[in-house]
């Protein structure tokens, strides 16, 4: 069964930043990686992505700039920098495995092109 442990989460102020990891093993890592957020009351939502084709990244525009995800070198840890934090980030944040290598073209990422979970970390932007 593949396991994702999410870590990192926390209380920020606005404008700080957080690093969370999702740590795995390698053959988990080297797929295509996704993180996602839910916000209570609302939908989980696309946040970032690596493909395990070229380590393309791809982000949701509205985090484009703010954060960054990157693999390590041993592509055991999955990261996701964030910058600038706003309240509006506040969310769970899951990390995703065993997506499609190739990533999804133009379409929009959708939790279902994933099948691998953690359990999540909270994210809490307040001042």
């Amino acid at each position: 069964q593949v396991q994702l442990v999410e870590s990192g989460g926390g209380l920020v102020q606005p404008g700080g930043s957080l690093r969370l990891s999702c740590a795995a093993s390698e053959r988990t890592l080297s797929s295509t990686v996704g993180w996602f957020r839910q916000a209570p009351g609302k939908e989980r939502e696309f946040v970032a992505a690596i493909t395990r084709v070229g380590s393309s990244t791809d982000y949701a525009d509205s985090v484009k700039g703010r954060f960054t995800i990157f693999r390590d070198n041993a592509k055991t840890t999955v990261y996701l920098q964030m910058g600038s934090l706003r309240p509006e980030d506040t969310a769970v944040y899951y990390c995703a495995a065993n997506g499609p290598g190739y990533g999804v073209g133009f379409r929009a990422w959708s939790p279902t092109d994933f099948r691998s979970w953690g359990q999540g970390t909270q994210v809490t932007v307040s001042s």
